[in-house]
């Protein structure tokens, strides 16, 4: 299914003025909704990805300034034995503590956002860059992108697809509580993706979106 309504072109993240023959798509989705599988369609057909996740885990990397300042401000205990990030004893610090979470975010996001931008301004002319940003309703980002495109799933397929990756279904639903509502998201979407279904059937809409609103902006 594909639905949606025009958001004004503007700058990239933080402000940045990039080159206007740069094609931008903000891709964002819940957890279990499928953002992933989205982004590499979207790859297989020639964008460029700047993935958001995989920043977050490079900045906070051994010796980066930004693992510095998590350890600064939740202590030694967020390491594992080899000075590397215990994601999981961070997560179990900030989940349920809403400051704690603040705190994190004002850490991670500025420097998630100012690496993105280095790679959005590497990108070649004429290209097609989407941005998948799992936060981009929460943080306010949506007049960062050219397209928004949203990727959605009924609760149900997610919880499922989240339990088949090791998540029991309580904490499954506790994640998906913490972030934007399927309203929120589709407020702000250029384009809806359902991917309630097949992995073909997503695929299908995938060829769609790009027939339809990327092919036209890019000539």
């Amino acid at each position: 299914m594909l639905s949606g309504r025009d958001l004004d072109p503007a700058g990239g993240p933080d402000g940045a003025h990039y080159c206007p023959d740069v094609l931008r798509i903000g891709l964002t989705g819940g957890i279990g909704s499928g953002k992933s599988t989205v982004s590499a369609l979207l790859a297989a057909r020639g964008a460029v990805i700047v993935d958001a996740d995989r920043i977050a885990r490079e900045v906070l990397q051994p010796g980066t300034p930004g693992l510095v300042a998590v350890v600064d401000a939740f202590g030694a205990g967020v390491l594992a034995a080899d000075g590397s990030l215990d994601r999981a004893a961070l997560a179990a610090l900030v989940f349920a503590d809403p400051d704690a979470r603040r705190q994190l975010d004002g850490i991670v996001h500025p420097l998630v956002r100012a690496r993105a931008s280095e790679l959005d301004g590497a990108a070649p002319p004429d290209a097609v860059v989407v941005h998948d940003v799992p936060l981009l309703v929460e943080t306010g980002q949506a007049s960062s992108y050219d397209l928004v495109l949203v990727v959605r799933a009924d609760e149900s397929t997610r919880v499922a697809r989240l339990v088949q990756r090791g998540l029991i279904a309580e904490d499954a639903r506790a994640r998906m509580a913490a972030q934007a509502t399927d309203e929120q998201r589709r407020a702000v979407a250029d384009v809806v993706l359902d991917n309630s279904g097949t992995q073909e059937r997503l695929a299908e809409q995938v060829d769609r979106f790009w027939l339809e609103r990327v092919a036209p902006a890019t000539g």
